[in-house]
């Protein structure tokens, strides 16, 4: 009897594991300091290298391509060409919103150039909640490493403004457009 409520509750466990209601508490690598150790894997398959990105401010975003907020595509284009110079914009395809990213990498590479005209970096899909994190969120979203705030991600198109030091200097809501003023400010400050 023991030996079959053991069993019972492991695969209780397990059921509830794989349903991802034991999100867990991700950790970061020893490695990493800053936002400049991350190195990503990008649509393409090439590598998108943070410390490249050195005194320029850093715009990340987790987007989707079949969300209520995809026209922002639009408006990270260009504040992207309009501070080139200045900012980069780093789009993260992830599906953890109600399924709002299905696509492959190729579906959503040829999504974002034929619709929005995306020419700003965008990474391979990632997750940006539960166990499975992508590191580069977990620190984006805790203050113990990114030395700002806590946050949650609250849905696609959150947006996290990095300054040309590396830190992190603000969080932007779902549904504040990339073209808004808070934005334009803080980019411009």
């Amino acid at each position: 009897m023991i030996i079959l409520m053991k069993g019972i509750l492991i695969l209780i466990f397990s059921a509830i594991a794989m349903l991802g209601l034991i999100t867990g508490n991700p950790k970061l690598p020893d490695n990493i300091r800053s936002i400049y150790d991350f190195k990503v894997l990008a649509l393409n398959g090439s590598e998108i290298d943070f410390a490249a990105f050195k005194g320029k401010k850093i715009l990340v975003v987790n987007t989707a391509s079949h969300c209520g907020y995809t026209k922002q595509y639009d408006g990270l284009e260009k504040l992207f060409q309009k501070y080139k110079d200045r900012l980069v914009v780093i789009g993260f395809p992830c599906n953890d919103f109600l399924f709002q990213e299905p696509g492959s990498a190729d579906e959503i590479a040829s999504f974002c150039k034929l619709n929005y005209g995306v020419t700003f970096p965008l990474a391979k899909k990632i997750t940006v909640k539960g166990r499975k994190t992508a590191p580069l969120y977990v620190w984006l979203m805790n203050k113990k490493y990114n030395h700002l705030k806590d946050s949650k991600i609250k849905w696609n198109f959150q947006k996290y403004l990095i300054n040309e030091d590396g830190a992190l200097t603000d969080v932007f809501d779902p549904d504040i457009e990339p073209l808004s003023d808070e934005i334009i400010k803080a980019v411009e400050r």
